[in-house]
């Protein structure tokens, strides 16, 4: 049989020193511009029952959960996703807490991804939810401080918005089988142009379907600044599609007031493998990172699937993704080595010497080792530049290394 003992799960890894280091320096930036915004944080259990992701609204692809069981043989799952457990928190222990609620969290999730897809099964998220209050208000205050957390994470960003609504839309119009619905929301969100050419193309289209076939083909085409909402016009027809593409603009407009034009993309073609969001999308990118390191939007029917009915919307960080890009750009600050290393033949001396070094201001590390001459050797392997020796009549000797 095979051993496993030595080996990480596949789409999970490590984390060692500076990775760590850089980590918690983004959860802790991300954390305080939410607490300073007058967030509240939550944290939701890591297992849940399968049921919280098996609603009409919340149906969770059942291939993307690690499932278990508990003692009395229930389903259950490793948390695959942060907005749904924090939707039923809001219609269950915080039912009674008047809307809008504005939460944040820090906490992994957990999804099984195709394998040599890139993407880790275990993902850090640090993310906002606003729970109730106006649509447009809130959207427009979970888009700016969802660049401002890009932003407190690396100045190279770029924030995309779209809305899921319109291809919902289209799809409520277009009579054709779940499969080809599927399969064209897989193309358009991967941006398949060939496939969607082929599949729409005039020649296997009804006269009747040629408006829809020309708006599949156009979604993930309309990609660019606001001008994008023009184009969009002649292939969106209606009240529905009007309104929507007005929300957009105006919202790009309003948007580009506190963040630069150049950061702001629109992308009609931006959609979700998650069924529950209802209206605007977002994702956002850093530089240094090929897969959105945000992600986010508005869900306006998964309280009232757990029983509240208010609309809400949100988005969450991969804290992982954007502390790698730290590191590849001042990797070097998060090398730490400690000042001093302290060795004495009385382990109570030197760790006396060592507590006085750090209410100094030093970073001293205690030596563990049984001689001076080892630890000379360790201090040269761990780029330590000092050896302080706690001596028996009280006296510290120190060397330079």
């Amino acid at each position: 049989m095979k051993r496993n003992d030595l080996l990480t799960p596949e789409g999970t890894r490590d984390l060692l020193f500076e990775e760590c280091a850089a980590k918690r320096e983004i959860s802790e930036r991300l954390t305080g511009l939410f607490e300073s915004s007058g967030y509240s944080e939550v944290i939701t259990p890591g297992l849940e029952f399968f049921d919280v992701f098996n609603g009409y609204v919340r149906d969770f692809p059942q291939e993307m959960m690690y499932k278990l069981v508990d003692g009395k043989n229930r389903l259950m799952v490793l948390r695959p996703d942060s907005t749904i457990p924090i939707a039923r928190l809001c219609a269950t222990r915080l039912r009674d807490e008047k809307l809008p609620l504005k939460l944040f969290y820090n906490q992994n999730i957990y999804m099984v991804n195709p394998k040599d897809s890139g993407r880790d099964d275990e993902i850090s998220q640090c993310g906002i939810e606003i729970l109730g209050g106006k649509s447009d208000a809130a959207d427009f205050e979970a888009l700016v401080l969802a660049a401002k957390a890009l932003e407190m994470c690396d100045e190279d960003y770029r924030i995309e918005i779209g809305d899921m609504g319109i291809f919902a839309e289209l799809m409520a119009e277009y009579e054709c089988s779940v499969e080809l619905a599927v399969n064209t929301r897989s193309w358009i969100e991967t941006k398949n142009l060939p496939k969607l050419d082929e599949v729409y193309s005039s020649e296997n289209i009804p006269e009747t379907d040629k408006c829809f076939a020309e708006a599949f083909r156009a979604l993930p085409r309309l990609f660019g600044g606001v001008e994008v909402l023009e184009k969009a016009k002649e292939v969106l027809h209606g009240e529905f599609f009007d309104k929507k593409l007005e929300s957009l603009e105006q919202l790009y407009e309003d948007l580009s007031k506190v963040i630069p034009k150049e950061k702001i993309r629109v992308d009609l073609g931006l959609l979700s493998r998650k069924n529950y969001y209802t209206g605007i999308i977002f994702r956002g990118y850093v530089e240094g990172y090929g897969q959105p390191a945000l992600s986010g939007g508005r869900y306006d029917r998964l309280l009232g699937d757990f029983g509240r009915d208010a609309g809400a919307v949100g988005f969450a960080v991969n804290v992982e993704a954007v502390a790698r890009v730290l590191l590849q750009k001042s990797g070097e600050r998060y090398k730490k080595h400690p000042n001093v290393i302290v060795w004495s033949e009385e382990p109570v001396l030197a760790l006396k010497h060592c507590t006085e070094l750090i209410s100094a201001g030093y970073c001293a590390v205690n030596s563990v080792l049984g001689t001076i001459e080892e630890t000379r050797e360790y201090a040269k392997a761990h780029g330590i530049k000092r050896i302080d020796t706690a001596e028996i009549d009280g006296k510290i000797k120190s060397e330079e290394v």
